[in-house]
């Protein structure tokens, strides 16, 4: 049960379904969540033997590989795969025409014959040694952390996944500079026995392999879909608008969100509708600076020298370009607003549907008292 929990799977009851089927573990692979993949081809492929098939390892790890012996494969199977050196062991995470649909956004998009190769289905004994190895490698990970620092080595091995024969091991570090690691080879070889291959990954990188609970209430978006690393700077949170607090704008890898590049070209395309900010606007009143732009309600708020933020003033993007052209020609208009305009509506509030949907919309604002029953009178002889 602890080797299938160390491939990132979820909860203990979907672990002990798949303990007692091996080769199908298709009723708890469906609700991981680590970069799990929806066939959405499911219901209409009809694609028994497929040629090319997408396998999962650990964590967020992936590839494609062919199927040359035309086995009858499906999502959720156990397979033993073409390693270098040796063989692997992955699960199926997709397979029909969805992988076809699924190739041009990988780095697989090639010639199918350099795929590596799905040898047979993973037996009983390949499943029992692949669990072994998958034990080890937390104190594996444990013991190279204290190996490296004996060694004064200025990194950090964040995970270790052993190859499925258990005859090779794949350890990840994070390190700010470059590092030699010739001599913790050869002590980490000589110690575990088995081909050690070192892969640097970044911060971004360790946490979608730990995975965890944004500030947003969802899982980390590096643990469940997104498999490019795009670099996201304070520009990002400028054209937005966003407060920039570095503790607000950090996610749980201490790098900038990756959310913030989500929005980011929608307001780049609003922006160019917008007029110059750096011009302020020339009233009667005083000359007004920009201060903030709410892009999706089409205002830009202003305030005149002199006064706080406090006194803003909010004017459509229309009427900036009306100003600015007419202090361009030399005029100069009254106010920001013209009153009586009625351009600006009378709350600025946000405002949401969400009130709609209240638990309490169904009840009678003013319930009927109910009318007591009137006695008939007694008569007294």
């Amino acid at each position: 049960m602890e080797s299938l929990k160390a491939r990132g799977c979820c909860s203990e009851k979907q672990l002990e379904i798949s303990e007692g089927n091996t080769d199908r573990i298709d009723s708890y692979f469906s609700s991981c969540s680590k970069l799990d993949s929806f066939n959405w081809l499911r219901e209409i492929s009809d694609m028994d033997i497929p040629e090319v098939v997408e396998v999962r390892f650990k964590n967020t790890r992936k590839g494609l590989f062919r199927n040359v012996n035309g086995l009858r494969l499906k999502r959720g199977d156990i397979v033993a795969l073409e390693a270098s050196p040796g063989h692997d062991i992955g699960i199926i995470s997709l397979a029909g025409e969805i992988v076809e649909k699924q190739r041009p956004r990988t780095r697989h998009n090639g010639n199918t014959e350099e795929l590596k190769k799905v040898y047979r289905k993973a037996k009983q004994v390949d499943v029992e040694k692949w669990k072994d190895a998958i034990r080890q490698e937390e104190q594996t990970m444990l013991q190279s952390r204290k190996i490296a620092k004996d060694l004064g080595l200025n990194m950090k091995i964040g995970d270790v996944e052993y190859q499925g024969d258990n005859t090779k091991a794949i350890f990840y570090y994070i390190a700010d500079e470059r590092v030699d690691f010739r001599a913790l080879i050869k002590v980490l070889a000589e110690t575990f026995r088995i081909r050690i291959e070192m892969r640097q990954i970044g911060a971004r990188q360790e946490a979608g392999k730990i995975g965890g609970i944004g500030t947003c209430g969802r899982e980390l978006c590096c643990s469940t879909f997104v498999t490019n690393f795009v670099s996201v700077n304070t520009h990002a949170a400028r054209v937005q608008e966003v407060a920039l607090n570095p503790q607000k704008l950090a996610g749980q890898c201490g790098k900038l969100k990756c959310c913030l590049n989500y929005e980011l070209s929608g307001y780049e395309d609003a922006r160019k509708h917008f007029p110059d900010t750096s011009i302020p606007l020339k009233t009667v009143a005083g000359e007004a600076h920009h201060l903030k732009t709410d892009v999706h309600r089409n205002i830009m708020w202003y305030a005149y020298e002199g006064t706080g933020a406090h006194a803003l003033v909010p004017v459509p993007a229309e009427r900036v370009t009306e100003i600015q052209e007419m202090n361009k020609k030399g005029g100069v208009p009254d106010e920001l607003i013209e009153v009586g305009s009625g351009t600006i509506p009378d709350r600025l509030e946000y405002t949401s549907g969400a009130g709609q949907g209240s638990l309490t919309r169904f009840e009678k604002s003013n319930p009927k008292k109910k009318k007591k029953k009137r006695r008939p009178p007694r008569y007294h002889r």
